[in-house]
């Protein structure tokens, strides 16, 4: 029983340690260093379902799911700031949709668009988008009841979420951060972001003792 355990909490550790995959671009002092207001964009979103959905109402499913995150991700930076002075502010994501579409610009075409174009016409210093794998419509909500076996019949699998922030001037990336997503990373879209960034808060390239740290 010890061994199964023991291997039980092995196996954990190892996943948790391979869902965690952050990289920071090692000028990314140097290239962020005038940066003063970032816009989140909708997150383009994969959906493998079970349901015998049509390929139309997938679409709309998947921009549903895309637009969830980005307001996710602007409800967590509001709340950080009221916390924490961030050196960065973030474009409110309704003036970010407004400005995209007088520029024609819908979740359905944004990816024909490189970074600095986007940039430019947002008025930003830098970009965070991102993708989403999903096999369940998290923005509605999923169950995070949790047991031994889900591990391993892959029904605590949820998909996997990857996020990027990309310097407007020069279209390069400068930080990313992927996360599989499962029933223990929170039960809607809110929640799984909100665990997301307290995990990878720490080593958020923004924050202002991180950013002192690296330079002393």
């Amino acid at each position: 029983m010890q061994k199964i355990i023991f291997y039980f909490f092995l196996f954990c550790a190892i996943t948790i340690h391979a869902q965690k995959n952050i990289y920071e671009n090692p000028r990314f002092d140097e290239m962020s260093d005038d940066h003063k207001v970032l816009a989140i964009l909708p997150f383009l979103t994969n959906l493998d379902l079970k349901d015998n959905a049509s390929e139309e109402d997938i679409k709309t499913l998947e921009e549903k799911e895309g637009y969830a995150v980005q307001d996710a991700f602007e409800t967590y930076f509001s709340k950080r700031k009221k916390k924490k002075k961030f050196p960065v502010d973030f474009q409110n994501i309704k003036d970010t949709k407004a400005i995209l579409a007088q520029n024609k610009i819908d979740y359905s075409n944004i990816d024909v668009f490189t970074t600095k174009q986007l940039s430019e016409i947002l008025g930003v210093d830098a970009i965070i988008s991102g993708t989403l794998d999903l096999n369940v419509l998290l923005s509605k909500g999923v169950s995070t009841d949790f047991s031994i076996t889900d591990y391993f019949s892959g029904d605590a699998n949820y998909g996997r979420i990857g996020m990027k922030i990309s310097d407007g001037d020069t279209g390069k990336l400068l930080w990313k951060y992927e996360k599989e997503i499962n029933k223990k990373t929170g039960k809607n879209t809110d929640d799984l972001i909100d665990r997301m960034m307290k995990l990878a808060i720490r080593k958020f390239p923004y924050e202002r003792e991180r950013k002192k740290d690296r330079k002393d």
